[in-house]
């Protein structure tokens, strides 16, 4: 109503008698333009009220040459759609097969996509070009889903097909994005020196569909081919393989096509005949192989007087000999390896006659991995100048001056000040709530020279009264810095206090750590829940991984009797993954293509469980009632499919319109 109200003022503006025509031709100019905003603001309210948004694909209309054609000698394939076009990540998405040494030109201009081959091509071979989800309408994005072009350069044209997944061998994530190729050339050396003879790429799921299949037998890999030259040629490469072979053939097979009249109703079931390629469950588990980095050092500093570190590029059995050149390195250091493998090492200088040199110069002997592969002794010579100077005694005496006069200058506002004191600094765990299964821990920045356990008291809170308990000390096994406070056990609900008297520990370099207490009260069992596995195809010596909801380990059990237990755990939302632990060395062992050797295997328990407190969950769980692509919870996954990830797309763009 507003917008004819407009119109008709607008009309009586142009039949109207004005005195002043200058004032009317700017009065129709202004009505003008309110009217040209009213008209356009109609358009965009019916934009705005919307019509339905469009999710059709683009379709196929026409291509040179046709699809399925025989003999055929261009090597430039051009295919017309209904609609403008777009490609997505073709250089990702696109596979031809055979596969192309030199990369072709794959481009879209308007509603069709060109295909330029470089490589010659081969006689009487089908070649097929498979652009999964790649090709997608201009406007929306909508993508046409496992689009195949097919021609041949002979007489006939090889119809056979392959199928299946790929999983990471680890943790059962589908890969996205990895080469899978056949070989007809069945010895082993073929994968490594040898061109796929027919490839496909996965998609988000981790499937795969090899088209163009002539009649024979093949060997089936994976690979995330990183040099681009389609074989197994770089150790770092992912792959995967499959010890027996692949033999393509086909069936007569029915399908039902259903038929909705609404989400909840079925209006027909039409049985649909079909021919089904097989084998289209071949599942591969893909690995990166264990590789040995060469041996050298990689470099070596000193950021501070009192020690140095030396990184090593892989580690080694034992660690390195070191000579002091202007210093005496007997009994000089205490040395630190966090990761237990001698290939990072801090050395603490404990003689400060040594540490206090401007350049520690030293001979390093050690075994060097040299250019045939071979580990072989080696000697460096180092001088290592600290980063950080010492303070002499100068500064020394000038920094105590302004601390006693910033002291003084306190006590005359009044403030209370107690003595200037520098304590060994310490980190002391001991949470207010303790889990009933925990320990206390101490730790700190620099090494330790003496503990007086005299000085340590753990103590029960019996009624009001504190009861001193046994309690005993461990250096940790990977932190030299830090040690663990062991009791017999703990008494859940309980409440408990850690003290150590000051000077109770002297630290390398001199310093004593102050007075420490910390009280806390040890976790109820009413705050926990348990679960119980009881697993047939595992063996004992194998171990389940409980696992967070982002898939990360929270704790390990070994498989003994069929049986999984996890106790104490705090309410929350786990998952399970078995790992077969042939080499019973408890972790997840890759595998080697050189030896055949398959990475261990791991299930999934097939549901995540919700665990509430006070709760116990026993659980059946067996290992091979269902395929490994479908054990993995899809909340776990951190690989979505692409569909669902466009679905969610379409629906945020409705809401935009």
């Amino acid at each position: 109503m507003f917008y004819v109200t407009i119109i008709a003022y607008f009309c009586a503006m142009l039949s109207s008698d004005h005195k002043n025509k200058k004032r009317l031709r700017l009065q129709r100019l202004s009505v003008l333009a309110l009217l040209t905003a009213a008209l356009y603001s109609c358009a965009s309210i019916g934009h705005l009220e919307g019509g339905p948004y469009d999710e059709e694909p683009p379709r196929f209309v026409s291509s040179n040459p046709l699809p399925g054609s025989l003999n055929t000698k261009q090597k430039r394939i051009s295919i017309t759609f209904d609609e403008y076009i777009v490609l997505d990540k073709p250089g990702e998405k696109i596979v031809i097969s055979p596969p192309q040494v030199q990369q072709p030109e794959i481009k879209a201009s308007s509603k069709r996509v060109i295909v330029t081959l470089k490589d010659t091509l081969k006689s009487n071979t089908t070649y097929t070009i498979d652009f999964a989800d790649a090709v997608q309408d201009n406007n929306e994005g909508n993508p046409l889903p496992g689009f195949t072009f097919t021609f041949s350069t002979g007489e006939q044209l090889d119809t056979m097909a392959v199928g299946g997944t790929v999983l990471n061998a680890a943790d059962l994530e589908p890969v996205k994005g990895i080469l899978v190729g056949l070989h007809a050339n069945l010895e082993d050396s073929a994968f490594n020196k040898l061109p796929f003879d027919r490839v496909g790429r996965t998609d988000s799921r981790g499937r795969f569909s090899i088209r163009g299949v002539a009649p024979g037998k093949y060997r089936i890999y994976a690979l995330q081919d990183a040099d681009q030259n389609f074989a197994f040629t770089q150790p770092m490469e992912v792959i995967a393989f499959q010890d027996s072979l692949i033999i393509p053939s086909m069936e007569p097979a029915v399908r039902q096509d259903t038929f909705w009249i609404d989400s909840l109703t079925i209006d027909t079931i039409i049985p649909r005949d079909y021919t089904r390629f097989l084998p289209d469950d071949v599942l591969l588990r893909c690995f990166k192989e264990k590789t040995t980095p060469r041996q050298r050092l990689a470099r070596s500093e000193r950021l501070v007087p009192n020690k140095f570190s030396l990184y090593f590029t892989a580690p080694s059995d034992t660690l390195p000999r070191l000579e002091g050149l202007n210093f005496d390195e007997n009994n000089a250091f205490i040395v630190e390896c966090p990761t237990g493998r001698n290939d990072t090492l801090t050395y603490w200088i404990k003689d400060s006659l040594i540490y206090l040199k401007d350049t520690l110069a030293m001979r390093l002997d050690y075994y060097y991995t040299d250019t045939l592969d071979r580990l072989v002794p080696r000697t460096d010579t180092l001088k290592l100048v600290s980063k950080q100077k010492p303070k002499t005694d100068k500064e020394k005496i000038e920094e105590a001056k302004k601390k006693e006069k910033e002291r003084k200058k306190r006590e005359e506002r009044g403030e209370k000040v107690g003595p200037d004191t520098e304590f060994l600094p310490v980190d002391v765990y001991a949470p207010s709530s303790l889990d009933v299964f925990d320990y206390l821990s101490l730790t700190f920045e620099e090494p330790v020279a003496s503990i007086d356990t005299s000085m340590m008291r753990v103590m029960h809170k019996v009624d009001t009264l504190w009861v001193e308990i046994p309690c005993y000390l461990e250096q940790d096994t990977l932190d030299l810095k830090s040690y663990n406070i062991y009791t017999d056990e703990w008494i859940p609900g309980d409440s408990y206090c850690f003290e150590m008297d000051s000077t109770g520990i002297h630290g390398l370099y001199g310093l004593f750590t102050d007075k420490i207490r910390n009280e806390f009260t040890v976790k109820k069992l009413e705050e926990y829940g348990a679960i119980f596995f009881n697993i047939t195809g595992a063996e004992d010596g194998d171990f389940v991984e409980l696992l967070d909801g982002q898939d990360k380990v929270v704790r390990t059990v070994t498989v003994k009797g069929g049986s999984a237990d996890f106790y104490f755990l705090p309410p929350s939302t786990y998952g399970a993954r078995l790992v077969k632990d042939t080499n019973r060395n408890g972790v997840w062992d890759t595998g080697k293509y050189d030896t055949k050797l398959q990475p261990e295997e791991v299930f999934y328990y097939w549901q995540q469980l919700e665990l509430k407190a006070n709760f116990e969950l026993t659980q059946t769980w067996i290992l091979n009632d269902r395929p490994l692509d479908k054990q993995k919870p899809d909340d776990m996954k951190k690989q979505k499919p692409d569909e669902d990830k466009q679905k969610n797309r379409n629906r945020n763009n409705n809401r935009n319109y």
